[in-house]
């Protein structure tokens, strides 16, 4: 069973909706159907939502493999709660006007880092459990 998977990818999906909204909502204020008519709002929008699609689906296959591979409940439940702080922040800073990038490249920092402590993860559990 994938119970800490599902609260995690529960979790992203709320959030990747709300991007989606504030994406719609925007589109029908500016009357853009596609793209982002040059609103630099929706542009940062689109982005944020689409920065957040690009990413999160491998943070979630990585961690259902941990969970489904038997590693502790713990073990899966950090690098989603960090992934989760980490698209949060990402999406806070990407929709703030520049310059200010700070929380945009922290959040980045989070996933990146949480994406890369995934995948070693899952090739020492994985290893781990060939040898045990």
């Amino acid at each position: 069973m994938l119970f800490i998977t599902s609260i995690i990818a529960s979790v992203l999906t709320v959030i990747f909706v709300r991007l989606s909204f504030a994406v719609i909502g925007l589109r029908r204020k500016n009357k853009v159907g596609l793209g982002s008519g040059g609103h630099e709002e929706l542009e940062r929008a689109i982005r944020a939502q689409g920065n957040f699609a690009e990413y999160v689906p491998f943070g979630i296959m990585l961690i259902a493999c941990l969970e489904i591979n038997g590693a502790p409940w713990w073990l899966v439940a950090v690098p989603g709660i960090t992934l989760i702080a980490g698209r949060l922040i990402h999406a806070k800073g990407i929709n703030m006007p520049p310059p200010d990038f700070s929380q945009r490249v922290l959040g980045m920092k989070f996933t990146f880092n949480t994406l890369i402590a995934l995948v070693v993860l899952n090739l020492a559990w994985t290893l781990y459990k060939l040898v045990a």
